[in-house]
């Protein structure tokens, strides 16, 4: 007998078994309290829902480092028809999690890819100016947004419209994480682990996002896809050939600093932070 059956099947039956977990309407957990002068750590989300997938180093420096992680919801999606109702699940998802919440504008920007950005170039300023506005508001130390090829044409327009805001910003500095989900990285150089407790809340909190979760139950598959990013991010993020480190969830970034008009490098090597390190040690905070 093979003796991975069980072990197969054991993880073919879990989506099954949990297909009916509630969506949203969670009791709300408790949450350490936050400094009034609390540095700040900014998600600039492509669509709702994206802020949490990509959430687990942003929870780890509201609970560890204590930190006032918001995110700016670049969009609310791209169907009209449920851009209130997204907003509303947002607002209830980042309530859960412990996010602070900025709109960029009502029912968020439109045409956040690199198609409008060449042809219709005065709206794209207005969505780079607010962009800015919102930068030069909360002077964030750290900030978060998809890296330049994630495939979904709004991630990727995503990128550019940060960058063109941070450009547009005289002596703006700080520290840079960009994300990946739909298109795979190939240069992380952090990855960073999360425990279970990290991952339940992140997944309680994406189930917030109930329309979206419904056509697509990705919130169920989202631990897979967490330990899938141990394997890969063992040798990305170690160098080819390394030991995976003893991760079960991970996330893979791309950390650098954005300061004279452009990116430097910080490490000078690729990065595991587990659970047990410090995290504002390892990340210099």
């Amino acid at each position: 007998m093979n003796p991975y059956e069980s072990f197969v099947r054991e993880f073919a039956g879990i989506v099954a078994k949990h297909k009916n977990l509630p969506l949203g309407g969670l009791a709300m957990p408790a949450k350490p309290k936050m400094r009034p002068d609390a540095p700040k750590a900014l998600i600039f989300a492509p669509h709702p829902d994206d802020e949490v997938i990509i959430g687990g180093l942003p929870l780890r420096l509201i609970r560890e480092a204590g930190m006032n992680v918001i995110n700016v919801a670049v969009t609310q999606g791209s169907s009209k028809a449920r851009q209130a109702e997204r907003w509303k699940e947002l607002s209830a998802c980042c309530d859960y999690i412990g996010f602070g919440l900025v709109a960029t504008r009502e029912n968020g920007l439109e045409g956040i890819n690199l198609k409008a950005r060449a042809q219709k170039p005065d709206e794209w300023k207005r969505s780079v100016a607010r962009t800015a506005e919102i930068l030069r508001e909360h002077k964030p130390k750290v900030i978060f947004f998809p890296h330049e090829r994630d495939w979904n044409v709004t991630h990727i327009g995503t990128h550019r419209l940060v960058i063109d805001a941070m450009r547009s910003i005289p002596d703006f500095s700080c520290t840079t994480i960009e994300t990946e989900f739909w298109g795979a990285m190939d240069d992380p150089n952090l990855m960073v682990e999360s425990s279970v407790r990290d991952v339940s809340d992140l997944i309680a909190a994406l189930s917030f996002h109930a329309g979206e979760v419904r056509r697509n139950p990705y919130h169920l598959r989202m631990s897979a896809w967490l330990m899938d990013n141990v394997r890969r991010g063992g040798e990305l993020v170690g160098g080819q050939g390394a030991a995976a480190p003893e991760f079960t969830f991970a996330t893979l970034y791309r950390l650098r600093r954005w300061e004279n008009g452009n990116f430097a490098p910080v490490l000078d090597k690729g990065l595991f932070i587990g659970t047990r390190d410090d995290i504002r040690t390892a990340l210099g905070l």
